[in-house]
């Protein structure tokens, strides 16, 4: 008898906790990704700011199948879904469905300025992490060339762009690298003297967080020597900086390095289920998860948009996509073993459990929100610590994160500091006399003299 063939796409959080939730269940699992990794998103930023390497926090999707012997994966890009002829089309071939679930996730938003991404790129995957990583480190090596003092300071500024969970995180731990990882590892620049600008369009970073705790955030990123600009809107990007605007009055940022963290949009792949979608691009899912007319298409984590019955929405984050995953995992196991029938109207309904949200902004430095308790400070990141440690995919992986921290807690170091592929066009290096000392450039000169002129107190009357 031919077991019911089920179709995952994605290997995130949503899909792998479906396929691993079906182990036991008669049917025929094949998971699809464009990569060969699951990956841990919510530590992606440790990879962009060189606390981990990549292989810390990805796993092989066929690893943690390997013991599943009804399932398979198939390293591809799905292209297209007709849900009329329940096919799956992929970027080099065709796949027939009894059940499919959708969880290809969200990808970055700039608000229809696409142009602004190569300037300022988001983090996504590992690519996007490994490339900031390198625009990171690439602009203390500028900077350590640079004899105009004005342009060593725009090398030494970075820029992230919204202050949610991912543009929180990374702007404390870019603070932390001038004031801490790198502070005396260069003869010419000043590390130390980093400033991270982060802006947020409302009134407080965090907004899904207590307001006591956006307090406490902000505090502890400003000590880290982040300038938190609230109400403030990005109207314009490039390779030398940021134009905003708060409370109708422009101004230009020269930042060298820019970090965009302010939206995301649904895969494009949610367009080609001709299901109702939200301006984001989300699919639009009905109580157990599933599409309109399809009660065998589901979509689960960040491409759902679900509204519970309290008016609420299931935010985008991991445990959405893992609760997501097991509860529809357990409408098809009931389905396909007679337990209940198949496509039933009266399915139960998805019932999201907010387990709290929680975001690291750097050393001892974490926030974390529950419907119990709100907590900040050395005790929210040790519980920061747990947790992630606990989630993550691989026993090997688990074990090495538990030494890596505490090794970086006691020496302040971050092992991942690797500028890889093309370093590009950097200032001239300046001339060294025979006393090592640096010879800036005759203009470089008047430079510092007229900033540092521009300094002095006025003489008293």
């Amino acid at each position: 008898m031919r077991r019911p063939h089920v179709v995952i796409i994605g290997g995130g959080f949503g899909g792998l906790a479906v396929g691993r939730a079906l182990a036991k269940a008669p049917v025929a699992i094949t998971l699809i990704d464009r990569r060969n990794h699951h990956l841990f998103q919510p530590l992606l930023y440790q990879v962009a700011t060189a606390a981990l390497n990549p292989g810390d926090i990805a796993y092989p999707i066929r690893a943690a199948l390997a013991h599943q012997h009804n399932a398979r994966v198939l390293l591809a890009a799905a292209t297209s879904i007709d849900v009329a002829t329940r096919k799956v089309t992929l970027d080099d071939g065709v796949l027939d469905y009894d059940y499919l679930i959708v969880a290809t996730g969200a990808t970055h938003s700039y608000f229809g300025r696409d142009d602004w991404a190569t300037a300022a790129p988001g983090l996504k995957s590992v690519e996007d992490a490994l490339e900031i990583r390198r625009r990171i480190f690439l602009a203390y090596e500028a900077a350590e060339r640079e004899g105009d003092p004005a342009a060593q300071r725009e090398w030494l500024t970075f820029a992230v762009v919204g202050a949610g969970p991912t543009g929180v995180e990374l702007a404390g731990a870019m603070g932390e690298i001038g004031l801490q990882t790198l502070a005396h590892d260069f003869r010419t620049i000043d590390p130390t003297q980093v400033r991270v600008v982060l802006f947020e369009g409302r009134d407080r970073i965090l907004g899904s967080y207590p307001p006591k705790l956006s307090a406490a955030a902000q505090r502890a990123l400003e000590r880290r020597r982040v300038d938190v600009r609230l109400n403030t809107r990005v109207t314009a990007i490039d390779a030398r900086g940021v134009t905003v605007e708060a409370n109708g009055h422009g101004e230009r940022i020269n930042a060298r390095t820019v970090v965009w963290a302010a939206g995301v949009r649904a895969s494009s792949l949610a367009a080609t289920l001709e299901a109702p979608r939200d301006p984001s691009g989300r699919v639009e899912v009905l109580p157990d998860l599933s599409i309109p007319g399809h009660p065998e298409v589901f979509v689960i984590g960040d491409l759902a948009k679900m509204v519970m019955a309290d008016g609420s929405q299931v935010p985008g984050v991991a445990q959405g996509a893992l609760q997501g995953g097991k509860h529809v995992a357990k409408l098809i196991a009931a389905e396909v073993s007679g337990a209940a029938p198949a496509g039933k109207a009266a399915r139960a309904a998805f019932r999201y459990h907010d387990k709290g949200n929680m975001a690291t902004i750097g050393r001892a430095e974490a926030v974390i929100a529950t419907k119990h308790f709100a907590r900040h400070g050395l005790l929210a990141w040790l519980l920061w610590w747990v947790i992630h440690i606990f989630f993550l995919v691989g026993f090997r992986n688990r074990v090495y994160m538990m030494f890596h921290w505490g090794w970086s807690w006691v020496t302040f170091k971050r092992g991942a500091r690797l500028i890889t592929g093309t370093v590009g066009a950097l200032p001239p290096i300046r001339s060294i006399g025979p006393d090592g000392q640096v010879a800036l450039p005759a203009s470089a000169s008047a430079v510092a003299l007229d900033d540092a002129a521009a300094h002095v107190p006025p003489p008293a009357a």
